[in-house]
């Protein structure tokens, strides 16, 4: 694991090594507890999210639930998340055998920035170790692209880069979220996406990066969405919101049908 592979959201060695021994019993209790259970349980896309706090923060599977079902459609969510992890801890801990478990349609990987040649190649590494259990569950991997911190902005080229290339290197979903952020900037350079510590995302942020996942899992036209999608957000933000995710997922995004 390198240090950009998980940036601020990296932790000291012996808790990290701690949270390693106890992350999978932990997830295993606790992060699968997400299951729809109405009468539309069985329409319902089938996600696993796998991450850290950038996944985490202002619980971003929830936001992706509830565009969803502004949108009239359904989102049934299991997640691995803990603060400081890679995907390789992830591995380490068992992800493989609740990829197994699981069977979702979709699982979205996540770690840090992932920006310097070496973390690149770490974050390409585990994607296709990961790809493989994806694949004999049914799933597809999806690569969720992150951002730097607020005072590496000049690295957003390269997150976006390792993002990309992981997700094509095992013929898999790219989800821009990095890539939304700045072209939301380009509307409004005043919108405030990162938290407090200029790495984690605000509760905007996590919106941006929420509409970003459901137009790609979904294969869905995020201009259809009504005000709904976002209680409490003004329309105009919101509107500046959709029209970046419209402008970095392209139209010919591959879609993940429901089986």
């Amino acid at each position: 694991m390198t240090s950009d592979s998980l940036s601020r959201d990296d932790e000291p060695g012996a808790v990290a090594a701690m949270r390693r021994v106890t992350l999978c019993a932990t997830v295993l209790l606790a992060g699968l507890s997400c299951h729809d259970t109405g009468p539309d349980a069985a329409a319902a896309r089938r996600v696993l999210f796998i991450g850290n706090s950038l996944t985490a923060s202002n619980d971003l599977p929830a936001l992706v639930r509830e565009i969803a079902r502004a949108d009239g459609r359904e989102l049934d969510y299991d997640q691995l998340l803990a603060p400081g992890v890679s995907l390789e801890d992830h591995w380490n801990a068992g992800a493989a055998e609740v990829i197994a478990d699981v069977g979702a349609e979709v699982v979205i990987l996540q770690q840090g920035p992932s920006s310097l040649p070496e973390s690149q190649e770490h974050l390409r590494t585990w994607a296709e170790r990961f790809a493989v259990p994806i694949r004999e569950a049914g799933g597809t991997p999806a690569l969720l692209m992150v951002w730097p911190e607020d005072s590496r902005r000049e690295a957003f080229d390269a997150v976006s880069e390792s993002y990309r290339s992981a997700a094509a290197a095992v013929d898999g979903l790219f989800i821009p979220a990095g890539d939304a952020w700045r072209a939301a900037w380009e509307r409004d350079p005043d919108l405030a996406l990162y938290g407090g510590d200029g790495f984690h995302p605000s509760p905007l942020g996590s919106l941006m990066a929420a509409l970003t996942v459901y137009a790609v899992v979904f294969d869905a036209d995020v201009g259809a969405l009504p005000a709904s999608a976002a209680p409490g957000v003004p329309r105009e933000t919101f509107d500046v919101l959709v029209a970046a995710v419209r402008q970095v997922v392209a139209p010919s995004v591959p879609a993940v049908r429901p089986r």
